[in-house]
């Protein structure tokens, strides 16, 4: 940051990297699940869910991939709310455990502002390098604890809507109608923290007098 401005990834690029984590992770889980609980009934839907994730993992392993550890822990997760689910005879406790990890989600992004270690910039990191010299910024570091505010946010308004939900409308309603909604609160939360990011950005580079690459 001291020799020259920084420059974001293009979005489409962002997108790519993305994008197939998102659909192998969010969205075919409930697609597929939704498609086997109009065809299969609710024990199946349960039953098809735990088989996608470890048929996943069976497919990477056939092929010689490494297998993500979001993925083990998917695997991990799926089959102890099957084993909630069936143990219990409610399927709707399936979905309970993850609702609850994500309030305690949002429970992280708060608490990491008063820490002065924002959750967001950590996410952003690992997702792509990101200089010291632009982290150590004043404007930077307000912008992180901002946008970890506003994640915090969005992960307790997902819980505290799905939870509602569960415990109010079927299970076909519940999937459609909560996937719908949480996907247009994300799209919106990431739109906002895009374009603050890119925002943040041009200040830093004008700052410096250097020309604006975003």
């Amino acid at each position: 940051m001291e020799h020259g401005a920084f420059e974001l990834p293009r979005i489409g690029v962002l997108l790519r990297h993305a994008l197939p984590r998102i659909i192998e992770g969010i969205i075919a889980p409930v697609v597929v699940f939704y498609i086997a609980l109009v065809a299969l009934g609710q024990t199946g839907a349960v039953i098809v869910a735990v088989a996608w994730v470890f048929g996943a993992i069976a497919v990477r392993m056939a092929r010689g991939h490494a297998v993500p550890g979001a993925l083990i822990l998917a695997g991990l997760g799926v089959t102890a709310r099957a084993a909630l689910a069936f143990g219990s005879g409610n399927p709707k406790l399936f979905f309970l455990q993850p609702t609850l990890g994500t309030l305690l989600v949002s429970g992280t992004f708060l608490a990491s502002v008063p820490l002065g270690r924002p959750m967001a910039q950590k996410i952003a990191t690992d997702m792509m390098p990101l200089p010291e010299a632009f982290l150590a910024h004043g404007r930077v570091r307000q912008f992180f604890l901002r946008i970890s505010l506003l994640w915090a946010l969005v992960f307790f308004v997902n819980a505290t809507f799905s939870l509602w939900l569960l415990w109010h409308e079927s299970l076909e309603t519940f999937l459609w109608l909560r996937t719908s909604v949480v996907a247009l609160l994300w799209v919106a939360a990431f739109g906002v923290s895009l374009h603050g990011f890119q925002r943040c950005l041009r200040q830093v580079n004008a700052e410096k007098r250097l020309p604006v690459l975003v």
